[in-house]
């Protein structure tokens, strides 16, 4: 069973640290997403690193070493790094480690080969500095973004100015990329809602369902949805479902992940339950666009799933289940 991706990412969000840059945040995300697309599953494994926790490692393989009167010196384990503490990206926030996982996520795999590699790549052309480059000391799980500062000016109190390949937006430490907030809908009113009939004027003409044209949302329109569903899954993707409107673990198992960017069929549907569940894409035309991936977000928070934007098997679950 290959590993999911929303769990690669749950892992490194949380290995990354509350102290982490939201531009170097965005962007490791953005690398397992890529990554993740041809096959390498990347897990992020350390991000922000208080000093202490820098002293710590720097302790490992040195005698009689101490911090703030703390005695940090392990002579049981290797050198792992010749930053003393405050001289760590990592303890600004703008650094963070990554290695290869197995396919089912189980196991790490620290062999540098091919896919260590084009990882490094993907870093790169997302912004980061990547150790493998390095002439001495190469930190092949090292990637970093200092925005042309040295640790001494950050010891200064200097700031960083990045400015995010993912979404272009230049934000300050302790500030969120991207706003993700959208406010949920009332319900429809008592006439029924426009918007829900041309939902369920679009699924009886595209796919036959022959439901009541009212304005509501019941049990009806939702296994419309869900047949309309299948029937994309069988055609773009040969899935050879049944088309009943259950949903059922046939069904869960032919999920693709639809991000930002995505035009179809596929994304009218998504479109359509997100506004039928109350979370308005502000537009219900294919196009994966911000107000869909603002609204994708609201509904994974009140589903209390993780809020990335992206909808894979968990959301779809949410949404159709």
């Amino acid at each position: 069973m290959t590993v999911k991706l929303e769990t690669l990412l749950e892992r490194s969000e949380k290995n990354m640290g509350s102290g982490i840059h939201p531009v170097v945040k965005e962007s490791a995300l953005e690398l397992i997403r890529r990554a993740y697309e041809e096959g390498i599953f990347v897990q992020i494994s350390a991000g922000y690193r208080s000093n202490e926790e820098q002293a710590r490692l720097y302790g490992q393989g040195r005698l009689g070493y101490s911090y703030g009167g703390v005695n940090y010196s392990d002579l049981s384990k290797p050198v792992v790094t010749n930053a003393m503490p405050g001289q760590s990206y990592h303890n600004y926030g703008l650094a963070i480690d990554y290695f290869i996982v197995s396919d089912d996520g189980r196991n790490a795999i620290w062999t540098v080969d091919e896919k260590w590699r084009r990882a490094g790549e993907i870093g790169k052309s997302l912004g980061f500095a990547w150790g493998g480059d390095w002439l001495i000391f190469k930190d092949y799980p090292h990637l970093e973004m200092t925005g042309g500062l040295s640790y001494i000016q950050l010891q200064a109190g200097l700031k960083p100015n990045l400015t995010s390949k993912v979404s272009g937006a230049t934000p300050s430490p302790g500030s969120s990329v991207k706003p993700d907030v959208i406010e949920k809908d009332p319900p429809a009113k008592e006439s029924g809602d426009q918007t829900i009939r041309a939902i369920q004027t679009t699924l009886n003409k595209r796919y036959q369902a022959k439901i009541a044209v009212d304005g509501f949302y019941g049990p009806n329109t939702k296994k419309a949805l869900i047949k309309g569903f299948q029937t994309e899954l069988n055609k773009q993707y040969g899935a050879k479902l049944i088309v009943d409107g259950l949903w059922g673990p046939r069904t869960r198992a032919a999920l693709p992940n639809v991000r930002e960017g995505a035009q179809g069929n596929i994304t009218y549907i998504l479109q359509a339950a997100l506004y039928l569940e109350g979370f308005n894409p502000r537009g219900i035309d294919g196009i994966f666009g911000s107000g869909t991936e603002s609204a994708v977000r609201a509904f994974q928070r009140s589903a209390g799933i993780y809020a990335d934007g992206i909808v894979g098997e968990n959301t779809f679950s949410k949404l159709f289940g």
